[in-house]
């Protein structure tokens, strides 16, 4: 699976993501400070990486910022981004079950690399909820501005 990561700054706990990943098979592409040399501060790079996904070049994105919260409004107001912040993998999975995540975004001050390494997993392993409750509120909420 393609998965584009996307960070403001790089730490420990987006290079066990990336490695975690790279180890898994996947095909990473990352944006902003992962990058080596590039200074893209959290806006442009959450509005990057959620990009990446609402255009087809990857499947799913994993994105961090200090607190998680800024990356995840940025990568919303990216339309076709469904970016949830998620501390845990059960968050995680229910985010893609009910709410169809497309983004998964995580604290790099509140998550160590094994809460976010299973938080990754999970996401990633998780279907879209296919039941009428879940579809039909996924589009209530794609249709709102």
């Amino acid at each position: 699976m393609r998965i584009a990561v996307g960070s403001d700054m790089r730490e420990p706990v987006t290079d066990a993501v990336v490695a975690w990943l790279e180890d898994h098979g996947h095909e990473v592409a990352l944006y902003g400070p992962l990058v080596e040399g590039d200074e893209t501060e959290w806006a442009e790079a959450s509005a990057a990486t959620a990009r990446a996904v609402t255009s087809g070049d990857a499947e799913a994105a994993v994105l961090f910022c200090w607190s998680g919260t800024g990356a995840c409004i940025a990568a919303n107001k990216v339309s076709g981004a469904r970016a949830a912040l998620c501390g845990d993998a059960e968050t995680a999975r229910l985010a893609r079950k009910y709410n169809h995540a497309n983004v998964l975004v995580m604290s790099m001050r509140a998550t160590s690399p094994a809460i976010a390494i299973e938080t990754t997993e999970a996401f990633l392993d998780a279907p879209w909820g296919e039941e009428d409750f879940d579809i039909r509120n996924v589009q209530v909420v794609d249709g709102l501005s």
